[in-house]
């Protein structure tokens, strides 16, 4: 069983910053690379970036030049680096992963981790 173990954070004024983690054991050998979601109270989850296993890293356009994901293979570890955060970053966040298993896709969750940004 897969397990993707959430750390990070918490509560900040606007215009601050905040780091989430995601550690999972082996996650570069995940064929679908790690992503980071989010969902604020009373919406749909929002994809927010991607860090695929060629490197390629993409972002929701609402936080590029203030989000920042990277790795650290050494600690099976994802970071979304969270900065100049806005009220409207308040939401819950997730890391996600995926394998196949019997030849099927299987994603895989973290947690999840409150973020609250106040104005």
């Amino acid at each position: 069983q897969v397990q993707l173990v959430q750390s990070g954070g918490g509560s900040v004024q606007a215009g601050g910053s905040l780091r989430l983690s995601c550690t999972v054991p082996g996650f570069a050998s995940f064929t679908c690379g790690m992503h980071w979601y989010r969902q604020a109270v009373g919406t749909q989850r929002e994809w927010v970036s991607s860090l695929l296993t060629d490197g390629k890293i993409t972002y929701v356009d609402s936080v590029k030049g203030r989000f920042t994901i990277s790795e650290d293979k050494g600690k099976d570890t994802v970071y979304l680096q969270m900065s100049s955060l806005k009220p409207e970053d308040t939401a819950m966040y997730s890391c996600m992963t995926c394998a196949v298993v019997a030849g099927h896709v299987v994603d895989y969750w973290g947690q999840g981790t409150q973020v609250t940004v106040s104005s």
